[in-house]
């Protein structure tokens, strides 16, 4: 499978509404917004986010966006050295093509230079994504009981981080 990753810009406001929309409405328990919330979105507000937030996008040859993730990091002086990777989604189809793996190595090149530890938080009960966060070097510190309530029933979330600046695994 061909594809190439990419910063989303304000080009790309319909891409990435199409495609966060569809992730927020397939899984409801993964994502803290919801498709009714975001379907609300004018694009002025898409095209806000797509300046704050770093997004990167898995684009296919006929130009669709296949998966997306996103990088945030807090300008506090105190939370100046970690960052957060959100948004992680990749259409079905392409599940299992390595297109998960490079937006997240992707998303963590970026990070390197700019924060010393990426954060993420995942749904206590998706083991493929916990694997995958896994083989690139991040480690479960803690789990958030009852982080969302969602179609009748309270979903739990890992939180992860990997260190940049030491090897995966490694300790102190």
């Amino acid at each position: 499978m061909t594809f190439s990753i990419r910063q989303l810009g304000v080009k790309d406001v319909a891409a990435y509404r199409a495609i966060r929309h569809e992730a927020l409405a397939n899984h409801p328990e993964a994502f803290v917004s919801s498709a009714e919330n975001f379907a609300l979105r004018t694009d002025a507000d898409i095209r806000q986010m797509l300046e704050t937030l770093t997004v990167f996008g898995a684009e296919m040859p006929d130009g669709s966006i296949g998966g997306i993730n996103a990088f945030m990091r807090n300008d506090a002086a105190k939370e100046r050295h970690r960052g957060w990777m959100i948004q992680v989604y990749v259409q079905p189809k392409h599940r299992g093509s390595g297109m998960s793996k490079a937006l997240c190595e992707h998303l963590i090149e970026h990070a390197r230079d700019k924060v010393i530890q990426v954060h993420l938080g995942v749904w206590a009960e998706n083991e493929p994504a916990i694997r995958l966060y896994q083989k690139l070097g991040f480690e479960t510190y803690g789990t958030e009981p009852r982080y969302l309530y969602v179609n009748g029933r309270y979903i739990d979330e890992h939180l992860m981080v990997r260190f940049l600046d030491k090897a995966p695994g490694a300790t102190e």
